[in-house]
């Protein structure tokens, strides 16, 4: 089974003057009209008898895992920019603005993927942030920080789960564009320093830290209040 999915992100683009390396500068390319490979996941209960969903196998496993993540960037980027932080400079709110846009892009496309190919899609989540206080600019930076880096080494580490090419061609320029994020989110923290490639996330190969699925969802965890599983990653 194929089916072909148009996303657009109309209403999601940024502004065109504007030059940094943020800019979202054709997104839509990216992820329109992507030819999606059915799985046959026919003869899976992904709501299981308790009422909690479980992610599933394969490759519609891993769209579900990474758009759990998606949606809790989303959530938290639309809370930032909602009610920016006391304080906060033009150059910082350009940064989370564009931040926000691209996780909220990156949330539909899953939704919409994987809604071309099953009807098991993952729920929209509910997430709570008891330790941020959002008005606070080192609590939100702490925050980012964390998401990010652990959304990078969540796509590191679940790329080899991915069976179809296309999907693994579309992981790998969301994980590129996560990576900016993380840098850009560390080079507010410490200007003008190394951290934005710090050795807590590149190895002395050159190579960015990869986590597997069961210490992404145990570091994400604290903020996801739907409960979820994953059995065949052997998160329960």
């Amino acid at each position: 089974m194929k089916k072909t999915i148009q996303v657009s992100n109309q209403g999601a683009t940024l502004d065109t003057s504007r030059r940094n390396f943020l800019k979202l500068s054709g997104i839509g390319i990216a992820v329109a009209g992507l030819t999606l490979i059915g799985c046959d996941d026919d003869n899976f209960d992904y709501m299981q008898n308790n009422g909690i969903f479980d992610l599933g196998k394969g490759d519609v496993g891993v769209l579900n895992y990474a758009y759990a993540l998606e949606q809790l960037e989303a959530d938290f980027y639309t809370k930032v920019v909602n009610n920016f932080y006391s304080g906060i400079s033009n150059a910082e709110k350009e940064v989370f603005t564009d931040l926000y846009h691209h996780e909220v892009i990156h949330r539909d496309f899953f939704k919409a993927a994987i809604s071309g190919v099953t009807d098991n899609v993952l729920p929209a989540l509910e997430f709570q942030y008891p330790n941020v206080n959002f008005n606070d600019r080192n609590s939100v930076l702490a925050t980012a920080k964390a998401l990010e880096d652990t959304g990078v080494a969540a796509y590191n580490a679940a790329g080899k789960y991915i069976s179809n090419p296309a999907y693994l061609v579309i992981a790998g320029k969301i994980v590129s564009v996560e990576a900016r994020h993380a840098s850009a989110i560390r080079d507010l923290i410490n200007p003008g320093t190394a951290a934005f490639s710090g050795d807590d996330v590149i190895n002395a190969n050159g190579l960015d830290v990869a986590k597997e699925p069961k210490d992404i969802v145990m570091a994400a965890g604290g903020f996801i209040k739907t409960p979820f599983t994953w059995k065949e990653q052997g998160i329960n």
